[in-house]
């Protein structure tokens, strides 16, 4: 989704600039080029920051807390996801710096035909000032366990209470519930998001997302795991959580190059859970290198 919102923007930017004096130069044509393949790098990296950035996060989660008992919370996993993600954003600026943009000049005036740009969208409208309230109530309701465990108040009774009635799907109905009923024009019954609306969003994810729950469930109650951690235990020649970290991210990332990361991750996260579990190692680490 954020590739898709990002492409055109890049696309505008391309098309604006190929009618400047800056096309002419040799290295426009690459510079055009890595704009439009930074937008789908930047949408796979920053999906490393946070439970929600994409759905091998949620089956990664999901299955550590069902199948190990170990709850990652949404503030524990951006303690870890985005100084990974920012590493790999420099990394990502750098090359296509020097790839695509090094030594190209943008023309004169290219700021007040941005500002232009600007000012004839006009002011924010009422639903994208709607959206953004849900979207900050949303992420505050996901962060506040977190937040309370850094003033050290997670163990006081609000802390306890309040972790008890908002789980994080609560708070992700919340914010989905907030866009049904903010107004964008309440004499004619127009809301921030329209069923018509709703129903086009991709459900199919969704789906796929507990299947892949099942699937891991199922490795693990029909004993698959168990025979899959035995074998792969044998030719692994230490059992230490570094070389099973190694092996399920490799082969998770291969994988990925032939299916969907979604289902990469329905694959490979039980298999790094149980063959862990073989090995007599904490399968939290290998699990979230795999995812």
């Amino acid at each position: 989704a954020t590739a898709a919102m990002m492409f055109p923007i890049g696309l505008s930017i391309v098309s604006h600039l190929s009618t400047q004096p800056i096309a002419r130069q040799p290295r426009f044509r690459r510079f055009a080029t890595t704009l439009m393949l930074i937008t789908a790098f930047g949408a796979s990296i920053g999906g490393m920051a946070t439970p929600i950035g994409t759905p091998p996060n949620l089956i990664g989660v999901g299955m550590l807390r069902e199948l190990v008992g170990a709850p990652v919370s949404f503030f524990r996993w951006m303690v870890m996801g985005v100084p990974i993600s920012l590493a790999l954003y420099i990394t990502l600026a750098a090359g296509f710096w020097l790839v695509g943009a090094r030594g190209l000049q943008l023309p004169e005036g290219t700021a007040g035909v941005v500002q232009r740009e600007l000012d004839r969208l006009g002011p924010v409208g009422r639903g994208e000032r709607h959206v953004m309230i849900a979207f900050f109530i949303t992420v505050l309701l996901w962060v506040l366990p977190g937040l309370l465990s850094l003033a050290g108040l997670r163990e006081s009774a609000f802390g306890r209470a309040y972790e008890a009635s908002m789980p994080e799907a609560a708070a992700a109905l919340t914010g989905a519930i907030l866009l049904f009923v903010l107004p964008v024009d309440w004499r004619q019954r127009r809301f921030t998001l329209s069923w018509a609306e709703a129903v086009r969003i991709d459900w199919g994810t969704v789906l796929l997302f507990g299947g892949g729950l099942a699937l891991g469930s199922l490795t693990f109650s029909t004993g698959l795991a168990a025979s899959i951690g035995s074998a792969v235990t044998h030719w692994v020649p230490t059992h230490s959580a570094l070389p099973f970290t190694i092996l399920f991210t490799c082969f998770a990332a291969l994988l990925s190059e032939l299916t969907s990361n979604t289902a990469s991750a329905s694959l490979v996260v039980p298999g790094a859970i149980a063959v862990s579990r073989a090995a007599g190692i904490d399968p939290i680490v290998p699990a979230l290198g795999a995812t």
